[in-house]
């Protein structure tokens, strides 16, 4: 990764690997988001995915150093692990894989959410299948839905951990209330949050409380859906497929679209100053957070990719991140 970048490299160092929690897992900066890869055809998709694009960007994530891929069962109904076993199959690198569970999908495609002991089980069976290992690195529970189920779905995880099926076990989407009820249980190793400029809102509460307790975190969507990448546009928005969820986001939609473009303008600035783009600026207001272990960056192409892999070393200076913050503060949305 090094020598990539033409501006001041003051901005810039080889940052170590983060140890995840209570794990053993040493995590590079920022992982490959596996969501979009999912491809189309159900109902959270991003449009339709060529495969062959898919494992192209997961190679190049690798080669540049990224050391960690997650994903889920429910990203295109099962597609999204398949992706990543054929990816896996044909690289030299062996990444750690993260998925998780409580999403299901009946054969109509539609979702339905369990928590329930043999759902969990039948759930882990079918992401060890498809994605062609033996174990998991980071099982988790994908939201905590449906509530009253979650101490079920825990105890399932931990009992499917000491059985040598999962190394380590964490929650996404939870408060800080559920996390409680579950650690009384098992140790919570991971949380994954939604966490960008655009949702700061677990700033509050949910990052000091991981961050006091050990708990690792991997946010997510720290680019807000590609918002903030510097190659979103109104026109492109108008655009999307049909079959593309973000038709239904509120910051996808005016006023607040508006504002933030303005706000990646802002973050293309910053970002000329080093030869990075708007999304690696994005990403590396995320890592500022002392709370952050790691931040998940989704990619379709080995070209995003490229674009996206100085997020690996690209750090924000304080000035920088406090002009950020100003502009958050006086453009509320």
């Amino acid at each position: 990764m090094h020598g990539i970048y033409s501006g001041d490299m003051t901005n810039t160092a080889s940052h170590p690997l983060r140890t995840l929690g209570n794990s053993d897992l040493a995590l590079t900066p920022i992982g490959f988001g596996a969501w979009a890869i999912g491809g189309g055809n159900w109902e959270f998709a991003w449009g339709a995915q060529d495969d062959s694009q898919s494992i192209a960007a997961i190679h190049r994530a690798l080669d540049l150093g990224v050391n960690w891929i997650d994903t889920a069962a429910i990203y295109g109904l099962g597609h999204s692990e398949e992706v990543v076993a054929r990816a896996l199959k044909s690289s030299s690198h062996k990444p750690y894989v993260f998925t998780k569970c409580s999403m299901r999908w009946h054969p109509d495609r539609t979702i339905y959410r369990s928590l329930t002991a043999a759902s969990v089980a039948e759930e882990l069976e079918g992401s060890l299948r498809r994605l062609g290992v033996d174990t998991i690195d980071l099982y988790q529970i994908h939201w905590p839905n449906p509530e009253t189920e979650i101490e079920e779905g825990w105890e399932a995880l931990a009992r499917l951990r000491e059985q040598g099926k999962i190394r380590w076990v964490g929650v996404s989407n939870f408060t800080v209330e559920q996390i409680k009820r579950v650690q009384a249980i098992a140790p919570v190793t991971s949380l994954q949050p939604p966490y960008s400029m655009l949702r700061p809102a677990v700033e509050a509460e949910l990052l000091p409380f991981a961050q006091a307790h050990g708990i690792g975190v991997i946010n997510y969507s720290p680019m807000v859906s590609g918002l903030l990448t510097g190659k979103m546009t109104a026109e492109r928005v108008a655009a999307f497929p049909a079959d593309d969820w973000r038709r239904r986001a509120v910051e996808f939609k005016e006023p607040r679209l508006s504002r933030n473009l303005r706000l990646v303008e802002l973050l293309r600035e910053i970002g000329a100053a080093y030869s990075v783009s708007p999304g690696v600026v994005a990403v590396a207001w995320t890592l500022h957070n002392p709370a952050i272990t790691a931040a998940i960056v989704g990619g379709r192409s080995a070209e995003q990719v490229d674009g996206l892999a100085p997020a690996l070393e690209f750090r924000l200076s304080g000035a920088e991140y406090a002009r950020i913050n100003d502009f958050i503060e006086s453009n509320p949305a």
